[in-house]
């Protein structure tokens, strides 16, 4: 991190709406790799591992998820309050912020895959504190790099633009992470994972600035202050139900594959093909943003990850081919839910007035409710499983139709509840707003 912390943040473009070129999306986008590429091993692979590897039981694992990501979660909007006031003395002391971060996120991530301790007890333990030290330098990071963005301003098309290079950096940080682990191992993921941190952040400090405007809402009002806003509270109620929707099946992906598909050796595939069709379809997500709008466009997308998990429902053992086509149709819709939702924020930002000023405090509850969801799904799924007699590994009928309809049915469920919230709380309240105006 220390290369990164040598980047003069004058160097810099001054400030303007959105993202003028390709160069200066890359600038500002790049940072969003490495965050993502850390997402999939804290939230996919980490529960497989810890339960395969080291053999903890599912209830206990759950907990301890949990736990640790209710923690996190609570800090979210203290962390984003915290990155207001940098960003009001400037934007070179958000970017420091960043590096702090960085390096904290960079160190607990290499001792909580590799912990130092043996017997389920220390493992549990040692498997918390971890947790708790990643997130918190992970949430320093993503809520300076999400502020930055939305505090670029612009109309919806340029507000989505500047979330589609931040969602699509990421996603090729998904892709790589999604097959880095089984071919490399793990050592060399975290090798990896530090170096494009380091560089996500040098080239932040060369992106294009936001206009320094010092905060007017200091303290606990500012913390508050998104609640007061009628649109963000819809919003809000939206993103949560959506992101519960796809928090279950991320939790429960690789146990669907190796128990109910019988396909161990086909994850990377499965993986690359759910992130490589989120990260190409991005730009159709900007074209129909351009036509439809935001709102509308999110709400397609809702409807394509319906029938993608409802056909998943039908799938059995050895059905390879299918389930592709069940990756690719779902990726597409996670290009949605990655590219659409911030954009909406950011537009809620501006409308109320607060563009500028509390991105920090936006975007801190909207990280809160975005954990909230996967503790959720991490403390409710796997307990449950536990509960009814499933357990890695299991093969008999009643035991895989319970994973097949946590993994496959329940998102619907939640899906059609948060297409439903869209279409009665957004789009039939909030004004509309030219893509392009």
């Amino acid at each position: 991190m220390s290369n990164a912390a040598a980047v003069p943040l004058a160097l810099a473009p001054e400030p303007q709406a959105g993202l003028p070129s390709a160069s200066a999306g890359l600038r500002y986008g790049a940072l969003g790799l490495p965050l993502a590429f850390v997402a999939l091993p804290l939230y996919v692979l980490l529960p497989a591992h810890y339960a395969d590897r080291y053999g903890l039981p599912l209830a206990a694992l759950g907990a301890v998820l949990l736990g640790a990501r209710l923690l996190d979660a609570l800090a979210d909007p203290l962390i984003g309050r915290w990155i207001d006031r940098l960003f009001a003395r400037g934007a070179h002391r958000a970017w420091c912020a960043a590096v702090a971060s960085a390096l904290l996120l960079a160190v607990g991530f290499q001792a909580l895959f590799f912990p130092l301790v043996q017997g389920q007890q220390a493992l549990l333990w040692w498997c918390a504190i971890g947790l708790s030290v990643t997130y918190l330098g992970y949430s320093g990071v993503a809520v300076v790099h999400q502020s930055w963005g939305a505090r670029l301003g612009g109309n919806e098309a340029q507000r989505a633009r500047v979330v589609a290079w931040r969602e699509g950096a990421a996603l090729i940080g998904v892709l790589v992470a999604s097959l880095l682990p089984s071919l490399a191992g793990l050592q060399w993921t975290s090798a990896l994972f530090a170096a494009l941190l380091a560089a996500g952040v040098a080239l932040l400090a060369r992106a294009p600035r936001p206009a320094h405007r010092p905060t007017t809402h200091p303290g606990a009002i500012g913390l508050l202050l998104p609640f007061g806003v009628s649109a963000f509270r819809r919003l809000l109620a939206v993103f949560m139900v959506n992101g519960i929707a796809s928090a279950v099946p991320a939790t429960l992906v690789l146990f669907f594959i190796r128990d109910r598909l019988q396909l161990p050796a086909w994850e990377p595939l499965f993986l690359l093909t759910y992130f490589a069709a989120g990260a190409l379809s991005i730009p159709l997500w900007l074209r129909l943003v351009s036509r439809f709008g935001i709102a509308r466009s999110w709400l397609g997308g809702m409807a394509l990850a319906v029938a993608a998990f409802v056909w998943a429902a039908t799938l059995g053992i050895g059905d390879a081919g299918p389930y592709l086509a069940v990756c690719a149709a779902s990726g597409v819709a996670l290009g949605a839910d990655l590219t659409l939702p911030g954009a909406l924020l950011a537009g809620v930002i501006q409308r109320a007035g607060h563009g500028g000023r509390a991105e920090g405090a936006y975007f801190g509850w909207w990280n809160f409710a975005t954990k909230l969801n996967l503790a959720l799904a991490a403390g409710v799924a796997l307990p449950l499983r536990d509960a009814i007699g499933y357990r890695s590994g299991a093969r008999d009928a009643a035991a895989l139709d319970a994973l097949t309809i946590a993994y496959c049915l329940l998102p619907c469920v939640l899906k059609l509840a948060a297409a439903a919230l869209l279409w009665a709380l957004w789009l039939r309240q909030a004004p509309a707003e030219s893509p392009t105006s």
